[in-house]
């Protein structure tokens, strides 16, 4: 991938294949950002079509924001990722607290993108949980696969945080990824519930 943006504008065939492929990225955190994507989009979706939920502009506002805002963190993801890996690969040559303290800043960079995945998927599967509630009854389905999507995106992306990391568990970014994590998944089993009474 050549710049931020490209992964947007391949076509899925070739997204797919490029996550398939033996090249290191686009990978796992790339995937989580597109899951979060899509499942704004289909939030946005229920919002909109859903006429009879009279109070439903903030809900639109706030999915096309979030679907904005992380379209490109898929690309950028990948970016980090790939940057990451140049930096293990520099010379043992170097001096050792040099070499350490560039991989503790490409990994803590690496660690920034899944964060930001993660709270914006938390964010997704709150709206989509909203949207199973008072969308209309046949789009309320389409809420429920969202927070499904984003809970699962989520848990994916603060995953990829400790991995990156590689730190104590009580590092304050491992935790703020694990607390958006227990948001996402409540708000998907909240949203399921709701369809199903």
């Amino acid at each position: 991938m050549e710049s931020t943006g490209d992964m947007l504008d391949i076509s899925v065939r070739a997204l797919l294949e490029s996550l398939a492929s033996d090249d290191p990225a686009p990978a796992s955190g790339s995937t989580a950002a597109l899951v979060v994507t899509m499942a704004a989009a289909l939030v946005l979706k229920v919002a909109r079509s859903s006429e009879d939920w009279t109070d439903r502009a903030p809900v639109i506002a706030q999915a096309d924001r979030l679907l904005r805002r992380t379209m490109p963190l898929a690309q950028s993801d990948a970016e980090a990722y790939e940057e990451a890996l140049a930096v293990l690969r520099l010379p043992d040559e170097l001096e050792k607290e040099v070499r350490d303290m560039a991989i503790g800043q490409v990994f803590a960079r690496a660690a920034e993108i899944p964060l930001v995945i993660a709270e914006a998927g938390a964010d997704v599967a709150c709206l989509a949980e909203a949207a199973a509630e008072r969308g209309t009854p046949e789009r309320r389905p389409d809420a429920v696969a969202a927070a499904l999507l984003a809970g699962a995106a989520t848990r994916a992306a603060a995953n990829l945080v400790a991995v990156n990391l590689v730190v104590t568990p009580e590092d304050e970014r491992v935790l703020r990824a694990r607390a958006v994590s227990e948001v996402a998944e409540a708000a998907a089993r909240n949203a399921t519930r709701a369809v199903a009474t």
